[in-house]
């Protein structure tokens, strides 16, 4: 597995290391639909605005590269956009402003600016992939956490019967339970990394 897609899902995972990105993960992470639904907007984003700015990262002029991202980012969230409101319609209006936000998402801006424009293609690419697959296992596993202790369900379907569905945590699907649900994953991939070190 090529290093420029590992460091995307562990080292430098987005959400549970470099910790940018929070704002659409806390918000659209309280089902799994809902956050899958993301992370596959972001990964399909990331992954096509890397490719497209490593391929022209020669000929865009250094004093406005930033208003070239921004145009090719765009880009592909209109389309992402376009694609969801025509066949997704309940996604759509369940990640709301979220996906037009996309645009100036820090993990979007982040790797085109500190990677792409700096990397060949291929690098690129499996970078933007990397990245795209570490924010959505994150934002998903916070998704299922919080759907499941939230409302007694995982896509919907009752999955915690007896009294739980008729009185969940509802602080899980708030903003404070997404932060505590962070912290645990945070924590958890901490314990697996030291444990994975001190094995060595």
């Amino acid at each position: 597995m090529s290093k420029y897609f590992k460091e995307g899902i562990i080292k430098n995972n987005p959400v549970l290391v470099l910790m940018i990105g929070l704002c659409p993960t806390l918000a659209v992470s309280t089902t799994a639909f809902n956050s899958l639904g993301m992370a596959a907007a972001v990964m399909f984003v990331l992954t096509l605005s890397n490719f497209t700015i490593s391929l022209l990262r020669k000929t865009i002029p250094e004093p406005i590269r930033i208003p070239v991202f921004i145009i090719i980012i765009s880009t592909f969230v209109t389309i992402i956009d376009y694609v969801m409101h025509a066949y997704l319609p309940d996604l759509y209006m369940a990640l709301g402003v979220f996906v037009p936000l996309i645009v100036v998402n820090c993990i979007i801006l982040g790797r085109v600016e500190g990677f792409a424009y700096k990397h060949t293609i291929g690098q690129s690419l499996l970078d933007g992939l990397g990245s795209g697959v570490g924010f959505g296992l994150a934002i998903f596993l916070m998704g299922v956490i919080r759907e499941i202790l939230g409302e007694g369900k995982l896509f919907g379907h009752i999955i915690l019967g007896g009294g739980f569905t008729e009185t969940p945590v509802i602080f899980m699907i708030l903003p404070p339970g997404g932060f505590l649900v962070i912290a645990f994953l945070m924590g958890t991939l901490r314990w697996l990394q030291h444990r994975s070190r001190a094995r060595l």
